[in-house]
């Protein structure tokens, strides 16, 4: 391979371990606060506080709105998302009266209201009454947060360039045309975007398609201005300034080079030209886009030169590659399913040595891992209400042993009103029950697959699904077990498994799939890697929510690979749909 087809598509990758963390805007505004003014109304600010370590402290502040009890904020607060943590913040609102800190002696505290962001970007417009001390109303004062993620890295562009009549340099042959794209970043360095193959002994080329991500295109900025250049004469030594302000970017197809490759790298420049990704956009059905190949050279020196050949864009291809955060705030609800292990090797309930001890004054290890995961989890749930299933238990009234039953006894309706009502359905449960075995999970498993492949065949991103199977030792049904997962992985579903108890859980790791991809007993692989294991023992000594950022941490991946596999688009997204979706699993840019 050549020096030129080695340097394809520098720093482009359309794929590579995701990042669950995005970017958040809010807008604050108000209504109805209170007149604490005696001659005019209300000076009104917001403070935005979020807690650290129990400890509150001040993110962010909004301008002072003069004399306004009804005030739209101008200023925007950006917060980082993560899934997997609760994130606590606390809205205040002030009237201001001194030039200093703001809740100062001077100011009079018009109200506030404590939340976490996944509760702001599950609704994607929060409203809420503002609250005085000690949980008084004021009066009718409600504060309104939207939330929007702010755009990144969340797409690609595949294009077709082609070129007619290209200047011939070479003596003894026609010229052997490849085109580069730079980028001029706001300093005016330039940054390689592209380089097409070379294409020998041709004037009239046809490069091959390519993929580059927006961001290293144009930033996400169709606005930003491209130049493509074709040169003579040794690579490297032509450069040009170009201006631009703080609003004008460039894209250089410097080197739209047109040039004509040389082995010995002396490629000949043969022209140049500048557009936008805007203008590359304008290609149509029928229509493609095509700009005058110009040599700066020849056009001064020649009075009649028009141009060194034509570049032609024949096809643009957009593709956006949604996140995490498009689908919640398109109107996706997390289920949350927990599965609790009753087998007879937790002890006797009444035992304080038991796995299942309810001690008033400390959770077990069964609830802590429910409540650090469900407390998460419930911010992505409208009705708040969760399915609570056990197994490996006698249930009454006829004390067969069950591997799939309502831990509230109900077989209609096995939901919960919030997480502390899955606690109290738990704890009800043990003395109603004998504790039994084997440890077969495959049943709950395989039932909540056949309930996530309803919810998939409706073919919209409306309700994804999260079991948590909470167990104290190795499955006894392991071949049931990895063919319910396999299954499961077409739907959209992820599974959390947490070992309790100081087990062997080794051979559990087969299942998580980080050692290999799971498969069926029959070898069938798993379409996607849907299952999280972890150890509690390993979080013992740890806060609950560094157990339920492990676990939850993939869970946003997960989401976006099952609906991208369908390519199945948000409900109701916050910028174009018309653009088509490819998974970031079978997708990755050619060379």
């Amino acid at each position: 391979m050549n020096d030129v087809q080695e340097a394809t598509s520098p720093g482009t990758s359309l794929s590579g371990p995701a990042t669950c963390v995005s970017k958040v805007e809010l807008r604050v505004s108000c209504k109805a606060l209170l007149d604490r003014d005696t001659l005019n109304k209300s000076d009104p600010c917001v403070m935005l506080m979020v807690q650290t370590n129990g400890q509150w402290t001040e993110l962010d502040r909004t301008e002072v709105i003069k004399s306004n009890l009804h005030p739209v904020f101008a200023k925007v607060f950006m917060v980082d998302y993560y899934f997997e943590e609760v994130q606590k913040l606390r809205f205040e609102v002030y009237d201001i009266h001194g030039t200093h800190s703001i809740g100062g002696r001077d100011d009079d505290f018009l109200g506030g209201v404590e939340c976490t962001l996944g509760q702001i970007v599950a609704q994607k417009k929060m409203v809420k009454p503002l609250l005085l001390k000690y949980g008084k109303y004021a009066g009718k004062s409600t504060i309104t947060v939207h939330a929007e993620e702010i755009s990144g890295n969340n797409g690609y562009v595949e294009l077709s360039f082609c070129a007619k009549k290209l200047d011939d340099k070479d003596l003894f042959s026609k010229s052997d045309p490849f085109l580069e794209i730079y980028r001029i970043n706001d300093d005016e360095t330039e940054q390689l975007v592209h380089r097409t193959e070379v294409i020998k002994n041709n004037l009239n080329p046809v490069w091959e398609p390519f993929k580059v991500s927006l961001i290293s295109l144009c930033s996400c900025d169709d606005e930003r201005k491209l130049k493509v250049r074709s040169f003579k004469g040794e690579w490297g030594t032509h450069t040009d300034s170009v201006r631009h302000n703080s609003k004008q970017y460039f894209l250089c197809v410097q080197q739209c080079l047109v040039w004509d490759y040389d082995s010995r790298g002396k490629h000949d420049f043969i022209g140049e030209f500048y557009t936008t990704f805007r203008e590359m956009q304008k290609i149509s059905s029928g229509n493609k886009v095509t700009w005058d190949c110009v040599n700066p050279k020849y056009k001064q020196k020649k009075r009649n030169y028009k141009n060194s050949g034509l570049v032609i864009l024949s096809d643009l291809k957009l593709h956006r590659v949604y996140s995490f955060l498009d689908y919640i705030m398109g109107g996706c609800q997390i289920h949350f399913t927990v599965a609790i292990d009753f087998t007879a090797s937790n002890g006797d309930p009444r035992n304080s040595c038991s796995l299942h001890y309810i001690n008033p004054y400390q959770p077990n290890e069964y609830l802590k891992a429910l409540i650090a995961v469900g407390e998460i989890c419930q911010d992505y749930d409208s009705d708040k209400r969760f399915s609570a299933l056990g197994f490996g238990a006698r249930i009454p009234p006829n004390y067969e042993v069950s591997h799939d039953f309502a831990i509230n006894f109900n077989p209609d309706d096995d939901e919960c009103e919030e997480i502390q009502g899955v606690v109290e359905a738990y704890q009800n449960c043990l003395p109603k029950i004998q504790l039994y075995g084997p440890t077969n999970v495959s049943p709950i498993i395989s039932r909540i697959g056949r309930l996530a492949a309803g919810d998939g065949i409706i073919k919209d991103a409306s309700r994804y699904h999260i079991l948590l199977i909470l167990t104290d030792g190795v499955v006894t049904d392991m071949a049931d077990t990895r063919e319910a997962i396999v299954r499961a992985s077409y739907q959209p579903l992820s599974i959390i498994i947490v070992g309790v108890g100081n087990a062997d859980f080794t051979d559990m790791q087969i299942l998580d799939g980080d050692d290999g991809v799971l498969r069926s007993p029959k070898g069938e692989p798993v379409l996607r890697d849907i299952v999280q294991f972890v150890p509690f023992r390993d979080f013992k000594t740890a806060s609950p929510a560094a157990l339920a950022k492990c676990v939850l941490a993939e869970v946003p991946k997960q989401v976006v690979e099952y609906y991208s596999h369908k390519a199945i688009p948000p409900m109701c997204p916050m910028r174009d749909l018309h653009t088509p979706i490819l998974s970031p699993l079978a997708t990755t840019p050619t060379e």
